[in-house]
């Protein structure tokens, strides 16, 4: 479902209170390919147009695609964490100074997007073999309070769905 508003175009992340095999195995097919989506989306595109912001005031798309590295990144430290630790408690990372790094704003795309092909493979990998007993481990955000690994896969795979609508929207927008 698209949004007319750019910070969310498909709405923000809502969990369903019952969080089913099915969904599990959807939003890892999502994850496996988000990669592939990430690298269509950008791969025409221009260093000007790799440096336009997908919204007044937001990241650029460069930005956007090696956030999701460093987000997806720390989304399988988690899961790890969780699955090898009593509810330990994360740290969070400021994510908008992260964004402001040089090897945010200035690399290729394509490094990113080699991370995020590995990052996912095995995040993938993992989660598929996890046990139904698994998915109610849980860490804890400082801020966010306690978080599921059954949570913790359908947010991310929100996240990835959400910057690819940042890009995607933004290209329509901009007929590139």
């Amino acid at each position: 479902m698209m949004t007319s508003d750019l910070r969310y175009p498909i709405g923000e992340f809502t969990a369903g209170e019952a969080i089913s095999p099915a969904d599990r195995s959807y939003w890892i097919d999502q994850l496996r390919a988000l990669p592939g989506q990430i690298r269509e989306a950008v791969h025409n595109l221009s260093d000007e147009q790799l440096d336009t912001p997908y919204r007044p005031g937001g990241w650029t798309v460069r930005q956007v695609v090696h956030h999701l590295a460093d987000s997806h990144m720390n989304a399988l430290l988690r899961i790890k964490l969780a699955l090898t630790e009593s509810e330990p408690v994360i740290k969070p990372y400021e994510e908008a100074l992260w964004a402001e790094l040089v090897d945010s704003t200035s690399p290729t795309p394509e490094v990113s997007l080699k991370m995020l092909d590995g990052i996912h493979s095995r995040m993938a990998l993992l989660l598929r073999n996890l046990k139904e007993e698994d998915w109610k481990r849980a860490y804890v955000h400082p801020v966010n309070g306690k978080t599921t690994l059954d949570r913790h896969l359908g947010l991310y795979a929100w996240h990835g769905r959400h910057h690819l609508a940042h890009i995607t929207s933004l290209s329509r927008r901009m007929d590139w």
